[in-house]
């Protein structure tokens, strides 16, 4: 994360997250592997109880727009899925 922004957790707003595969690899190009990413961002969404309001899968990367969790903070969620 670049110096001087901050960080704000558990405060009820939305949160843009964008991540990206190993290496940049483009491993998001086939439907069976999209279909594990939206397999594990289900199981994630429904364990935490929080909303997903959109996303897009990339080749290389993932945009999500969502809620923080109900239970646990969004790190928690990141690093289960």
């Amino acid at each position: 994360m670049p110096w001087g922004l901050t960080r704000f957790h558990q405060s009820g707003q939305t949160h843009f997250v964008t991540f990206c595969c190993y290496h940049r690899r483009r491993l998001l190009t086939s439907d069976e592997s999209r279909g594990t990413f939206e397999s594990a961002l289900e199981r994630v969404r429904r364990h935490y109880k929080l909303c997903v309001y959109g996303y897009v899968v990339m080749p290389e990367h993932v945009h999500l727009l969502l809620s923080e969790p109900q239970q646990g903070t969004l790190a928690d969620a990141q690093k289960r899925a």
